[in-house]
């Protein structure tokens, strides 16, 4: 008889692996990269939470700072420095008459004299960072109506800048290069009668606003346009 050929299976290694892992397998490694996938978004948005919160902190200190520099001249000692909402209130120093947008001559030496206690504020490190402009805001009583008090204020502010570019006839001039300065950083306002006192009089005043950069905000470059600009007459 003829032998019977017998074709044997090769025998199966021992410890050979299926090729599809198993689902379960799979749900976990998807489990496990999810997991650290979320683990890296959470610390890259913690590091930015901490980077804008002590962004946040070092303009609040700047701002202090300059805030308390300005407090703390002797200058500021007959005048009131707000250093919570940044004004200047400069009290019985600069006050008008009823109806008036006149500065006397003692007003105009002090504001003379206080100007360079704010242009100091700004030359410092935190003040060229940060500050923006310096407002000067008249005030009035509640007398008259709501557009003649408008531009009564208007014409204080205004009459307020007028006196610091006195030069003739005056020993306590600014100098040309803080006549720069202050037509680069001061603006002027008007509140009319939004913020009235008790005395009328204490109502006819004029306070400094501090206007400060915000985060987001990049300082200009510096500009030559106003240079060798004329100032106008008051």
């Amino acid at each position: 008889m003829l032998a019977r050929l017998v074709l044997k299976r090769g025998a199966k290694h021992e410890g050979e692996s299926p090729f599809w892992i198993s689902f379960s397998d799979l749900m976990s490694a998807l489990m496990v990269l999810f997991l650290v996938v979320m683990a890296v978004t959470l610390v890259s948005v913690t590091q930015s939470i901490d980077a804008a919160t002590r962004a946040t902190v070092e303009r609040s200190a700047a701002i202090n700072r300059v805030m308390q520099m300005i407090a703390q001249d002797p200058k500021s000692a007959g005048v009131g420095v707000d250093q919570q909402n940044f004004r200047i209130d400069l009290g019985k120093e600069v006050r008008f008459d009823s109806g008036s947008y006149t500065i006397n001559t003692t007003a105009g030496q002090f504001l003379r004299s206080y100007i360079p206690v704010l242009l100091r504020a700004k030359e410092s490190d935190d003040g060229k960072r940060w500050i923006r402009s310096i407002v000067v805001e008249g005030f009035t009583d509640e007398d008259g109506t709501y557009l003649y008090n408008l531009q009564l204020s208007l014409d204080r502010s205004r009459s307020v800048v007028c006196s610091l570019f006195q030069t003739s006839g005056v020993a306590d001039a600014l100098t040309p290069e803080q006549l720069r300065k202050v037509q680069e950083l001061f603006l002027v306002g008007g509140y009319s009668f939004n913020s009235i006192k008790i005395d009328k009089a204490e109502s006819r005043r004029v306070e400094f606003k501090i206007d400060f950069w915000g985060l987001d905000e990049r300082v200009p470059e510096a500009s030559d346009v106003l240079k060798g600009k004329e100032f106008g007459r008051c």
